[in-house]
């Protein structure tokens, strides 16, 4: 795997769907898009925080500088919003 050019929105739905399988102890079938953390899949604060630290971890090594904004955790409430904004952050150069 290169750590230059874009990273797919693709790429990182599964990125997304593995850690929070691990995390939360379930297939990664059973993560799609359109699921609330909290009330599709039961992630609670700390479940939200270990996905954040393991995606700045992992999409930090092939986008220098990844970070998730504290205060823009509020805003990521599903699947789907936390993939486009890991999207939108690490494909800025």
């Amino acid at each position: 795997m290169s750590a230059q050019g874009p990273i797919e929105r693709d790429e990182i739905l599964q990125i997304v769907r593995d850690r929070l399988a691990d995390i939360l102890e379930i297939e990664p079938s059973a993560v799609s898009e359109g699921q609330s953390f909290v009330d599709d899949l039961d992630a609670d604060s700390l479940a939200l925080i270990e996905l954040v630290e393991s995606l700045e971890e992992e999409i930090g090594e092939r986008s220098a500088g990844f970070r998730i904004e504290d205060e823009d955790l509020e805003d990521l409430k599903t699947v789907r919003d936390a993939v486009d904004y890991v999207f939108e952050r690490a494909n800025v150069s």
